[in-house]
């Protein structure tokens, strides 16, 4: 009886990662190597890089347009690296 419990939940598990991550989930059903959507973060670290650059030449140069921009530029890059903004940009509640 628990065998089949236990079946049933891994079932749903693997539908929901379908439903979450349909390219990691067909790399993972085919033995193929795939980073999961969590851990593709290449946008992010180049919005990080393009912020954490201009913030620097604001202060290299003083100039305070150059500094906002780079603050906000790596304020983005922080939300981009957050893990649950998928969630909250479907008004779902994120898993706890």
């Amino acid at each position: 009886m628990q065998a089949r419990d236990e079946d049933r939940l891994l079932d749903d598990l693997a539908e929901r990662l379908r439903q979450d991550d349909p390219r990691f989930a067909a790399a993972f059903e085919q033995q193929r190597p795939c980073r999961p959507r969590e851990y593709r973060r290449g946008a992010a670290w180049l919005t990080l890089a393009v912020g954490l650059g201009l913030l620097g030449v604001g202060i290299v140069l003083g100039h305070g347009l150059l500094l906002a921009g780079g603050l906000v530029v790596s304020g983005a890059a922080g939300h981009l690296f957050d893990p649950n903004r998928e969630h909250i940009r479907r008004g779902t509640p994120p898993p706890s």
